[in-house]
C-alpha cells in the first residue's frame, strides 16, 4: 500500500496543528499518522483509497460499526430542531431514563462531554462526599488526562516503577503541578491484599478507590475473582467511594456495563466511547445519596455544550440497536472466534503469543506469559516486534491499535473474522 496523499497531508498538518495531530495517541501509526476519507461497517478508507478491515474502531466507540444508518438518521432528525440549547429537552430525558433502566448504579447522572470530565468529577464528587483528600488508584490504569489522573500510568520498567508494595509514581506528563502526587495513593491491580492495608491504614484519608472493572488500557487484564467484590466490601467497611470507570467497558460487556456482568454495583460509574457510536459524551452515574451534591448545587458540574442534540440523539439511537438486535452475543462469539483463532494462528507458526480478555474487546501481545494480571506483567510483551505485526497487517488490509488492543463491532461478520484469523498467520509467518 502506498500513503503518499497522507503523507503530504501530515506534513501540512504539522504547520498547523501541533505535532500534526489532535490527540497524543494518533501519532504512534507506520509510517506516519494516516488521514481517512470515510467509514462504513467494518470497514474504514483512507485518502489514499486504501480500504481496511478496522479492528481499532476509532479506539472503542463504534459498537455498530462506522456509518450505522440508524445513527446517522437520529442525528440527522435532531440536529433539524436545533445542534445545541443550553437548556433541558425531551430526548435527554429519555435517554436519561433508559440509563437509569438499564445500568445497576444509575439512580441520577449527569452527562459531560468526555470520559476525562466525567472521572474529574467522579473524584471531586468522592472528595466532597468524605472530606477526605486521596484516592486510591491502580498502575497502568487510564482515567483520562486530566493531573490528578497523569500519574502512574505508563511507567516503562521496575525500576522506574519502584516496589509493588509501593509503587513509584511516574508522571506521565511534563506541566503537573508540583504536589499532585500527594493526591495519588498508587497499588498493583488485582492485589485486594494492598488494598485492604492500605484502606485499613489509611481510610481517613482516602476519598475513593476508582478503577477499570477490567483493565482494558493495558493488557485487556480482567478482575481475579473476588477482586470487585473484595473492593465493594472494603469501600463498605471504611466509608470510601467506589467508582468504575466503565468509558471502555460500558454497553461493550452488556447493557448494564461491567457492573451488571460481574454483579458488582460501585457507588459511581462512568461511561461514554460505546454509549454513541464516536459522537461526544459521557455520563457520570451514581446511587442517588452519592449524587446529591450536585443535585443541589454543592459540588460545580458544568459545560456549555453538555448533552447537545446530536450526541443525545446518536446515544438514544445506539442503545435503541443494542437492545432491540441483541448484539452483545454476537460480540462475545465474533470476539471469541478471532481470539481462539489468533492463538492458533500463533502456535502454527511457532510465535508465544497471549490473547486474553472478554471477546467484545481483547488484547494481544507477544509474550512467554501464560496470563497478565497487572501492569508489570505488561512488560513482558515484545512491543517492538507487536509493532512489526501491525504494520504487517495494516500492509494486508486490517487496522490495528498498536498498543495490542482489538475491539469488535456488530458490523463484523463471520467471514471477515477468518479473513484476519488469515491474515494474521501470513504476518506471522514474515515475522520469522
Amino acid at each position: 500500500m502506498t500513503y503518499e496523499k497522507s503523507k503530504q497531508l501530515y506534513e501540512r498538518a504539522q504547520q498547523v496543528l501541533a505535532g500534526g495531530v489532535s490527540s497524543e495517541f494518533r501519532k504512534f501509526n507506520a509510517p506516519h499518522p494516516l488521514f481517512y476519507a470515510s467509514g462504513a461497517g467494518s470497514h474504514i478508507t483512507d485518502v489514499d483509497g486504501n480500504e481496511f478491515l478496522d479492528f481499532t474502531l476509532s479506539q472503542g466507540p463504534l459498537i455498530l460499526g462506522h456509518s450505522h444508518p440508524q445513527v446517522l438518521d437520529e442525528v440527522t432528525r435532531a440536529s433539524a430542531t436545533g445542534q445545541l440549547f443550553a437548556g433541558q429537552h425531551l430526548q435527554e430525558l429519555e435517554l436519561a431514563e433508559t440509563l437509569q433502566r438499564l445500568i445497576p448504579c444509575a439512580e441520577r447522572m449527569r452527562f459531560s462531554l468526555s470520559g476525562s470530565e466525567a472521572d474529574h468529577a467522579a473524584l471531586r464528587l468522592a472528595r466532597a462526599l468524605t472530606k477526605r483528600p486521596k484516592f486510591i488508584r491502580f498502575e497502568g490504569q487510564y482515567h483520562g488526562w486530566f493531573d490528578n489522573v497523569c500519574t502512574g500510568v505508563a511507567a516503562p520498567n521496575a525500576e522506574a516503577a519502584g516496589p509493588q508494595e509501593l509503587p513509584t509514581q511516574v508522571r506521565w506528563s511534563a506541566g503537573l503541578p508540583e504536589d499532585i502526587e500527594d493526591q495519588v495513593i498508587l497499588l498493583p491491580w488485582n492485589d485486594l491484599d494492598l488494598v485492604r492495608k492500605a484502606l485499613r491504614g489509611r481510610s481517613h484519608e482516602v476519598a475513593a478507590v476508582i478503577t477499570e472493572p477490567v483493565m482494558c488500557n493495558s493488557g485487556c487484564i480482567p478482575p481475579e475473582p473476588g477482586f470487585l467484590a473484595g473492593l465493594r466490601t472494603l469501600c463498605d467497611e471504611t466509608g470510601t467511594v467506589l467508582i468504575f470507570d466503565e468509558v471502555i467497558t460500558g454497553f461493550r460487556l452488556g447493557l448494564g456495563g461491567a457492573q451488571q456482568h460481574f454483579g458488582v454495583v460501585p457507588d459511581l460509574a462512568v461511561f461514554g466511547k460505546a454509549m454513541a457510536s464516536g459522537y461526544p459524551i459521557s455520563v457520570l452515574a451514581g446511587q442517588q445519596r452519592f449524587m446529591q451534591p450536585i443535585a443541589d448545587g454543592t459540588v460545580i458540574h458544568a459545560g456549555t455544550m453538555n448533552s447537545g442534540n446530536p450526541s443525545i440523539a446518536a446515544a438514544v439511537a445506539t442503545l435503541r440497536v443494542l437492545e432491540t438486535e441483541h448484539v452483545h452475543q454476537t460480540l462475545f462469539s465474533l470476539g471469541q472466534r478471532l481470539m481462539d483463532g489468533l492463538r492458533k494462528a500463533a502456535q502454527e507458526t511457532g510465535h508465544q503469543v497471549l490473547v486474553q480478555g472478554l471477546g467484545p474487546m481483547f488484547h494481544m501481545g507477544f509474550s512467554a506469559l501464560e496470563r497478565v494480571r497487572d501492569f508489570r506483567d505488561t512488560w513482558s510483551y515484545d512491543k517492538p516486534k507487536y509493532a512489526k505485526f501491525v504494520a504487517g497487517m495494516q500492509d494486508r488490509g486490517i487496522r490495528l491499535i498498536g498498543r495490542g488492543l482489538w475491539y469488535i463491532s456488530a458490523a463484523h461478520t463471520e467471514a471477515e473474522i477468518d479473513q484476519a484469523i488469515d491474515t494474521a498467520r501470513s504476518v506471522l509467518k514474515s515475522l520469522g
